[in-house]
């Protein structure tokens, strides 16, 4: 988890905000390769929780089926990723890091020499995107979601708001800021969901190796500059 503003540097926070920027465009990018490749979202619970309700009144058993599935599996992996992160006993910090591009790699290889059907699949993404979505919930004291574009667009536009009326200057630089930084995280996200499709007709079966090598490089960017020892 990240730590509040008032125990980090700024060059801390810096690295920070890098790290959530990354994690945005992993999830954009995983998100699309699930639309993509099982017609549904693997970290947007919004999308999926609409298509459930729909899915209810048609009687389209199929959409229930893995939306139930991605949901349940997204709370799960969420629920685990934070209990490791307030295991007092885990020494390995960077310990969600290591299981989600483990899980990421893992299914890649079992996928290409036996093809793993739909409803597993979402299960196994899913679970494994709940749990990255546990590594930064906060940048300094701004909160932060790095596949939740609702929220962050939520955000941005308060902000904004806040910059256009407030009189008080910190105030209004500290939104300025803050909107610029959720404005960036939102691209991050977009980013990731316009090169998915363009290294899916390429990679095809490897396409989940490119966000399970950035989670490391993340890994590397965050305990690295900020936490040396670990």
């Amino acid at each position: 988890m990240i730590a509040e503003k008032s125990l980090l540097s700024s060059k801390e926070i810096k690295v920070q905000e890098k790290l959530a920027i990354f994690l945005a465009f992993i999830a954009g990018y995983i998100d699309a390769t699930g639309l993509i490749k099982w017609k549904t979202y693997v970290s947007f619970m919004s999308g999926n929780t609409t298509q459930l309700g729909a899915a209810f009144s048609s009687e389209k058993y199929g959409i229930i089926i893995t939306s139930v599935t991605v949901i349940g599996s997204f709370l799960i992996g969420i629920f685990a990723g934070t209990c490791l992160s307030l295991w007092k006993k885990c020494k390995v910090k960077s310990i969600v890091f290591y299981i989600v591009s483990g899980i990421l790699i893992l299914y890649t290889f079992m996928n290409y020499y036996r093809r793993i059907p739909v409803i597993p699949s979402i299960a196994i993404i899913g679970f494994a995107m709940g749990m990255m979505n546990t590594i930064v919930t906060t940048v300094g004291n701004l909160k932060v979601n790095t596949d939740f574009v609702t929220g962050t667009l939520n955000s941005l536009a308060k902000n904004m708001a806040i910059f256009t009326m407030s009189n008080d200057e910190n105030e209004k630089n500290e939104a300025k800021e803050n909107a610029i930084y959720l404005l960036l995280l939102w691209m991050g996200f977009l980013s990731g969901a316009v090169t998915a499709p363009f290294l899916l007709s390429i990679w095809k079966n490897w396409i989940l190796l490119l966000p399970a090598v950035l989670l490391l490089t993340c890994r590397g960017l965050i305990f690295n500059s900020i936490t040396p020892k670990n």
